[in-house]
């Protein structure tokens, strides 16, 4: 069989990049083991375009945001089926000063593509907001497995996807493309989060795995909006909340713990002081972060053909739409990414790749 690119796992990232490339005419073929992608598929999949204790613009969020929901919007077309929510999100200020620095910001057009409305007084009785909140646009969440599952099976009604788990012994690399068990490809592309870092062309790249854990609850209170300050408190479409996220770079260890569910517990009460009746499931996965919190784009610089599509951490839903497209502008085009995501700027400080 020849096709154009072989992409190696069907994560966000290789879904969305094989979705690029589909739609441009190009043959490919993804690998995937089937129950794979734990990291895609337990994110809660929010996009948020102001973040962190300090309440900053997403870094590029000038240039992601626009590319997001018209392409999970394309997704769902192409698939007949709906995983985009758009949402606002709701973020309560911690104190009058924020509140004051918020409502100097409403006339910044910098900010007006994320504003919808800020409220100096409490907006919810349920959330611990006695200063108000900013109220965001541009916001929402994706379902991140439903996407995928629907996605797998377009795949392979195309006669796109090898359920397989990828042998990278078996790939040959030539002068004109790359082979893999009888398939030849101009090249192929790493796609599949942390499993690049068992790999002879990219383990020595910078990863800084991230575990996160979320639960989904029930708790009264059923707002239209995203809460999110500490953590995000999102109503799911059958009622339920989802809660998340941790984030520890210490603990690697396969499996959910009895702390991160206290934290999240202790942090959700914090925001909304609702009593929790149940506790519904509590999951992790170890997202593919890297060190300087900026993704892999790019080819290997000594074996042509070998490319790294990775490293989107938490920010997989925001970024991903927009670098795929900067990805396929590489692979079709020969255009060198920024070198803010190249993974040529790793070669200054890694002697070794």
């Amino acid at each position: 069989m020849e096709v154009d690119f072989l992409l190696v796992g069907q994560g966000l990232a290789g879904t969305v990049l094989s979705h690029r490339l589909l739609a441009l005419g190009q043959k490919v073929m993804v690998i995937d083991l089937p129950g794979g992608n734990q990291s895609s598929r337990i994110a809660a999949g929010l996009y948020n375009p102001i973040t962190g204790k300090k309440m900053v613009k997403s870094w590029n969020a000038d240039l992601l945001f626009p590319e997001i929901e018209p392409l999970y919007t394309e997704l769902e077309e192409l698939l007949g089926t709906t995983f985009l929510y758009k949402k606002n999100i709701y973020r309560p200020f911690l104190n009058i000063e924020e509140q004051n620095e918020w409502m100097g910001k409403t006339g910044d057009p910098g900010f007006e593509p994320y504003f919808e409305k800020i409220f100096s007084k409490e907006l919810y009785s349920e959330v611990t907001n006695p200063f108000g909140g900013i109220l965001l646009k541009n916001s929402g969440y994706v379902d991140i497995n439903t996407l995928l599952t629907v996605y797998s099976g377009y795949l392979t009604k195309k006669n796109a996807l090898l359920e397989a788990t990828f042998e990278e012994e078996s790939l040959e690399i030539g002068k004109s493309g790359v082979s893999y068990k009888g398939i030849s490809a101009k090249g192929i592309v790493y796609c599949n989060g942390l499993g690049a870092m068992k790999s002879r062309f990219f383990s020595n790249l910078p990863f800084a795995p991230v575990k996160g854990e979320i639960l989904d609850i029930i708790q009264r209170f059923y707002p239209g909006e995203i809460i999110n300050r500490g953590v995000f408190r999102i109503t799911l479409p059958n009622g339920n909340q989802r809660v998340g996220s941790t984030y520890t770079w210490h603990d690697m260890d396969q499996g959910s713990t009895e702390n991160a569910k206290n934290e999240l517990l202790e942090k959700l009460e914090k925001l909304v002081p609702e009593e929790v009746s149940a506790i519904q499931s509590h999951r992790f996965g170890i997202r593919p972060a890297t060190k300087d919190r900026k993704p892999f784009l790019g080819e290997h610089p000594d074996f042509p053909g070998v490319y790294i599509f990775n490293g989107f951490g938490a920010k997989g839903v925001s970024l991903i739409p927009y670098y795929s497209n900067t990805m396929v502008e590489m692979l079709l085009n020969g255009h060198q990414p920024e070198k803010e995501v190249n993974i040529a700027r790793i070669k200054k400080h890694n002697s070794n790749f």
